[in-house]
């Protein structure tokens, strides 16, 4: 497990990823189950997972968040990536927008509710601004649920590179 650790719940370790993890994230979002609620709906070509990276590199080194690697806190198996973005949609310029995926094999252990719960409370308590908003697919009824119970609100229909979405919001 990386030293720099960002967050830790009582199962979760969240750290800043390695330059040699994009095989992992392409893992992540190999197959349709995995990558049916994102925009695109595509699995993950190596090449993608090697430009998102960069992108989390940036937006580490532009904002002081990102989407970090998420590990299991007992025995150090990555299960997944987490954290904060900028949205950078038609209306919402700039917003932090939470996200996560969770490798499928570690699908319905809490672990989604358990992070997203977890970086709300350290968003706020880093200050890095008063709100936040979060998006689902609207068939994707697991998230949604995961966002409700973190208590975020339902905020508006939301169109993300063709698709369509929900948009939540949290407030401090």
């Amino acid at each position: 497990m990386s030293d720099a650790i960002i967050l830790e719940t009582s199962r979760l370790v969240l750290t800043m990823w390695d330059q040699s993890d994009a095989e992992m994230i392409r893992q992540l979002h190999s197959t349709i189950e995995t990558t049916r609620y994102l925009s695109g709906a595509a699995p993950w070509t190596l090449e993608k997972a090697e430009d998102r990276l960069k992108t989390w590199f940036g937006e580490h080194a532009r904002d002081g968040v990102t989407k970090y690697k998420m590990l299991r806190r007992d025995d150090g198996r990555f299960i997944g990536r987490a954290g904060f973005s900028r949205f950078q949609g038609e209306h919402d310029r700039g917003e932090f927008e939470l996200g996560y995926s969770i490798c499928q094999d570690a699908w319905g252990n809490g672990y989604a509710t358990e992070i997203a719960g977890a970086l709300a409370d350290w968003f706020f308590q880093r200050g890095f601004t008063d709100r936040f908003i979060a998006f689902t697919h609207p068939e994707n009824i697991a998230s949604q649920r995961v966002l409700r119970k973190i208590g975020m609100e339902y905020r508006s229909p939301i169109i993300i590179d063709g698709v369509s979405g929900l948009c939540f919001k949290m407030s401090r």
